[in-house]
């Protein structure tokens, strides 16, 4: 199984060059950064991250843009991918977005793996250009456009949220027909939103959970496969990431565990604020974990 890592806050201070390549140096198979372009001081919704009911962290407002800080990460390194956990599609026009993936899976020589959500802050969906009530729909019609502008010469898409007349659009992404891309989920009041599997199986190409236990990854890849059969699709396209929370999956037998359960790669959340921080932590992490 390969283990990645995430770095909430890749910026100035942890800079995605050294860190990357600290943790490719090290034998890290992954980096992966996340995604927010503004927090309103005041909104409604609540961080789901953040079920304590205290102030919400203060990293949701201090991310730099995620494919300026991969494609810093990848231009440093040579073999570790680099993600998204989880880029907010109905935030970006999808023409542009486009561009910009497959400029970095370019520059990367296909490492790139796009992560991907609606988003759950409602003042900052709207102020962007999502609609929050049906986002979903959005984000579908929005990769729909995506994987027109890379796999055609001249593309063009006619629907609810997007018209596009005949463009062309390059480059092309070296990963075809396009880079994989991944749901990310939550289980809330222990049960899984089974449209999210419904929307791998129909479009996507892996799911990137985060779990509180191994039971629950077992339930979702369950679900997936009865999924997968009735649509006719190989389960083998479609690829599972647990992605890691603070603190979470730092032992090597709970690793090993999940490995057994299905999980094709795992990311570590990195605790560390700087760039010398983080590279204390992946030595620390590299011994436990990958020597073992």
């Amino acid at each position: 199984m390969k283990i990645g890592v995430f770095s909430i806050r890749p910026d100035a201070l942890a800079d995605p060059a050294i860190v990357a390549k600290h943790a490719e140096d090290l034998g890290f198979a992954s980096y992966w950064v996340p995604d927010h372009i503004i927090v309103p001081v005041t909104y409604s919704t609540p961080y789901p991250g953040n079920p304590g009911g205290g102030p919400d962290p203060d990293y949701l407002w201090q991310m730099p843009d995620p494919l300026i800080a991969l494609t810093r990460a990848a231009t440093a390194t040579t073999t570790i991918e680099v993600g998204t956990g989880v880029l907010l599609v109905p935030e970006r026009h999808p023409l542009h977005l486009a561009k910009e993936i497959a400029s970095l899976d370019d520059y990367s020589n296909g490492r790139f793996h796009f992560g991907i959500g609606a988003g759950w802050n409602k003042e900052e969906s709207e102020m962007l250009g999502g609609d929050f009530e049906h986002r979903w729909s959005q984000v579908k019609e929005a990769i729909a456009v995506m994987k027109a502008c890379w796999t055609q010469d001249i593309s063009e898409h006619h629907g609810h949220y997007y018209q596009v007349p005949p463009v062309r659009c390059f480059p092309k992404p070296v990963q075809q027909p396009n880079p994989p891309i991944y749901l990310g989920g939550i289980m809330f009041g222990d049960q899984w939103a089974r449209r999210v599997f419904k929307r791998i199986v129909e479009w996507g190409d892996g799911w990137l959970p985060v779990i509180r236990k191994i039971s629950q990854l077992v339930d979702g890849r369950e679900q997936l496969l009865q999924l997968c059969d009735e649509a006719h699709r190989d389960p083998a396209t479609i690829r599972i990431t647990v992605f890691g929370a603070v603190d979470q999956w730092r032992e090597r037998a709970r690793l090993d565990a999940l490995a057994a359960a299905g999980a094709e790669h795992v990311t570590l959340w990195l605790r560390g604020r700087t760039s010398a921080e983080m590279q204390s932590e992946l030595d620390l992490l590299a011994t436990e974990l990958l020597q073992a």
